[in-house]
């Protein structure tokens, strides 16, 4: 890895087509070429011409088998005998563990302890060691560096290696061969690995193309690192985009990412949660949070009538997870509605708002009828609703039908 300026600006200024030509043969027939998914209601959302590159549905469900695949297919038979190890928050660590294993290494991974048991056992499977260490990937990158200088295994880094960066850009690469007048890439941005690799490849293949980066508000370390003119240690991440949850841009990638990255954007944890659900709602396609990062800034985007690609980097999602994401998508669109209302302890109350809820087309999915939760003078008690709606207009028309019936709700979520 690159440790001074000097070093840094040496690799940026040799690195050629020849390279990245040279990862893409390394990378066939072990990479998926995945296909370009034209997308009519993305398109629709930002009056371009929208294209998926469905990186969800790589061989272990992301990108990262690219860049981790190209770097340790290119070691010496040394090299190869000592080992490798990384630090990862899944998919780096499933990629390096594929890779290792189809290349007969040896893979130490360390991941934090917060990383989704689906990354963490995927990754065993691929017969890597897992060293679960810490809440942050910054955390787990410091375990690994310890345990490299204690063992001696040959370190693969999850962004800031040019082998690896070279193997994120082929990405790029299979796009434009798919759609040569493409007009932009959007591309998610964690440690900066991927989005170096893929503005990169697309400056170098096609220069006519704008390539955007998107990060989410709660780790934008790259944005960070723009501001300031160098790169910054965010204080905390915090963001379901949990493949994107890093503190600190690498300094080849800043370098790279500052040399060809047109741009960046970042989205909120409603508008990541948001694309995530249109993405299974009108696609029937699974993403994690990371990978829907390029589709929440679609909106964003401010350019018409253009050939746009969104890289979906990554399918890795445990079932809880995606339960819990799409209720919080549901509820930032108003499809869901849960309310409180204090009610007379007396019959007939829980069936007029019953009524109520019906004369406006709520479907109510559950009821909590509580006489414990209140007692007063007035002999009140808490109804709690949960209601199947159909936007926020609909909510509003809802309690204005109950305050006009005399009932003062409280809204829950």
């Amino acid at each position: 890895m690159p440790e001074t300026a000097e070093e840094i600006q040496a690799i940026l200024e040799k690195t050629t087509i020849a390279d990245l030509y040279k990862a893409a043969q390394q990378l066939d027939g072990v990479a998926v070429k995945t296909k370009l998914i034209e997308s009519p209601y993305f398109s629709s959302l930002c009056d371009n011409t929208v294209y998926f590159k469905p990186e969800n549905l790589q061989t272990t469900g992301s990108f990262k088998l690219r860049g981790a695949y190209n770097k340790i297919s290119q070691l010496t038979a040394a090299e190869r005998k000592k080992g490798v190890i990384t630090a990862s928050a899944g998919n780096h660590a499933q990629g390096v563990a594929f890779s290792a294993q189809k290349l007969g290494v040896k893979a130490v991974i360390c991941m934090p302890a917060t990383t989704p048991i689906l990354k963490v056992e995927a990754t065993k499977a691929y017969g890597a060691e897992v060293v679960l260490h810490g809440d942050t990937f910054d955390d787990a990158y410091a375990k690994s560096l310890e345990l490299q200088k204690e063992k001696g295994y040959v370190y693969i880094h999850p962004f800031n290696d040019v082998k690896v960066i070279l193997g994120q850009g082929t990405t790029a690469k299979e796009i434009i061969d798919d759609l040569k007048d493409v007009d932009a890439i959007l591309v998610p941005i964690g440690g900066g690995g991927f989005a170096s690799g893929v503005a990169l490849t697309a400056k170098l293949v096609y220069p006519n193309v704008k390539v955007i980066g998107v990060e989410p508000a709660g780790a934008a370390c790259m944005e960070a690192a723009f501001k300031s003119d160098k790169i910054v240690t965010l204080p905390y991440v915090d963001t379901v985009a949990d493949g994107c949850a890093v503190k600190t841009a690498g300094s080849l990638t800043y370098a790279f990412c500052k040399k060809y990255l047109d741009e960046i954007i970042t989205v909120s944890e409603v508008e990541i949660m948001d694309a995530l659900l249109s993405l299974i709602e009108k696609h029937k396609l699974i993403a994690e949070g990371a990978g829907a990062l390029s589709l929440a800034a679609l909106p964003k985007l401010r350019m018409k009538g253009k050939k746009v690609v969104a890289i979906i980097s990554g399918g890795n999602i445990d079932i809880s997870t995606i339960s819990a994401l799409i209720h919080k998508a549901l509820v930032a669109r108003g499809r869901i509605f849960c309310f409180s209302v204090p009610l007379p302890d007396k019959p007939g109350q829980l069936l007029k708002v019953s009524q109520i809820l019906a004369e406006e087309n709520a479907n109510v999915i559950k009821l909590d009828h509580n006489p414990d939760l209140v007692k007063d003078l007035f002999k009140k008690v808490i109804l709690t609703v949960t209601c199947e709606t159909h936007g926020n207009d609909h909510i509003e028309k809802i309690t204005r039908a109950l305050t006009k019936n005399g009932f003062s709700i409280e809204r829950v979520y």
